[in-house]
């Protein structure tokens, strides 16, 4: 995986999956090159069609297997310092600090971004929008965090110190002050699923460890229209199958 993460901490499941020095092959979410032919566009995006273990999926409870997942420890604070419009999602670029250690081993986390409508499904469920917490170890190894939003009456507080300034045009950024601290999204209850997965955008690199929790939060309508206006189009990936990977909840 280190090939295409040196290139840069944007690519890192968000759409600016740059695999080589150059200007890697324009994909999109529909048409000729959207989801169905992110393999066919570049030899270093193959894995989005041979993957065996792609993201996103639909964690079925029926299915899933039980499984004594330890707490996360989560140790962020404040450190959201910039807002980037890269013309697939809307991206908080996280100062070094912020970590996450699952099974005693330490990821730092990077950015996180969000996908309207929800990529994973839970028990065939879609959300109207999807948050992704994107850390790396010191080896660039991956792991996610993902958190389901639900449409409620009034806005997410938490949401407003980014949301108020999201970029409106791509390639556009926003620096911000103060700075936005991501464990106020994070939900109260914080249990969740895992399995092993893949960026959800080209290159669809496998290896990444996917924590998706069970409890959603809330967002205004409002405030997801504002976000799906700004994108002009979804940014979810389609459900991957599942194969044979397990599913642990």
């Amino acid at each position: 995986m280190k090939t295409w993460f040196a290139t840069g901490i944007l690519l890192l499941s968000t759409g600016c999956a740059s695999v080589h020095d150059n200007k890697p092959p324009h994909w999109t979410y529909e048409g000729a090159e959207g989801p169905e032919h992110w393999g066919e566009l570049a030899d270093a995006y193959k894995a989005c069609a041979t993957g065996k273990n792609q993201s996103p999926v639909n964690l079925d409870n029926q299915h899933a297997v039980a499984a004594k997942l330890p707490p996360l420890q989560l140790a962020y604070g404040a450190g959201g310092y910039e807002e980037l419009n890269n013309g697939h999602t809307i991206q908080v670029n996280y100062q070094p600090g912020g970590s996450l250690t699952l099974d005693g081993h330490r990821y730092g986390l990077k950015q996180f971004h969000f996908h309207a409508p929800s990529e994973n499904q839970i028990d065939g469920k879609t959300y109207p929008l999807e948050a992704h917490l994107v850390h790396a170890d010191q080896d660039n190894n991956l792991a996610v965090i993902a958190i389901m939003f639900t449409e409620s009456a009034q806005d997410n507080p938490n949401l407003e110190p980014f949301w108020s300034q999201m970029p409106t045009h791509p390639d556009e950024k926003t620096a911000l002050m103060p700075l936005v601290d991501v464990a106020k999204l994070l939900p109260a209850k914080r249990d969740y699923y895992r399995f092993s997965g893949s960026l959800t955008t080209p290159p669809c690199s496998e290896g990444v460890v996917w924590l998706v929790m069970k409890q959603p939060v809330n967002a205004s309508k409002t405030q997801i229209e504002k976000f799906t206006q700004i994108m002009g189009h979804p940014n979810n990936r389609p459900i991957q199958p599942v194969n044979a990977r397990p599913l642990l909840k």
